[in-house]
């Protein structure tokens, strides 16, 4: 069995479809003896360039083991699906399990905004500048 990367864009008025895709992919790959190494949902995100006028869609992103029948039954299933916009298929040379830089860049995104939420300390605050004396007014005679 060979390694394969995947990476499918789905409409984005059918993302309450997604989970249902992932789990038929993923039961296609099972079905024939295959495994599921990474399989990672990044949501609705903006596109590099717009498909069919749309500016957003939604991605999914699977690493699996699986043979020639199974990447077949997979491919077809994306051809005829109105709503995958794009699929790519990779072989691999092993298996990815490792987390994504999209995911990494989320958890970090993640861990930053955790750290905005926590209490900051109180502000420094320099004492307040004297103002000048002001000088006794000087009476002249003349």
């Amino acid at each position: 069995m060979r390694h394969y990367e995947i990476v499918f864009i789905v409409h984005p008025d059918q993302s309450e479809q997604v989970p249902g895709m992932i789990e038929r992919c993923r039961s296609m790959v099972l079905s024939k003896g295959g495994k599921v190494h990474r399989l990672e949902d990044w949501g609705r995100r903006q596109m590099a360039y717009p498909i069919q006028k749309l500016h957003k869609a939604h991605y999914v992103l699977m690493n699996i083991e699986c043979n020639n029948e199974s990447l077949d039954e997979l491919e077809h299933a994306f051809k005829f699906n109105d709503a995958v916009l794009r699929h790519l298929l990779v072989k691999m040379t092993d298996a990815v399990t490792a987390a994504s830089p999209m995911m990494k860049e989320e958890k970090s995104r993640s861990l930053t905004q955790g750290q905005d939420t926590a209490p900051k300390p109180a502000p420094t605050v320099a004492p307040p500048v004297p103002a000048p004396a002001a000088a006794a007014p000087v009476e002249t005679t003349a």
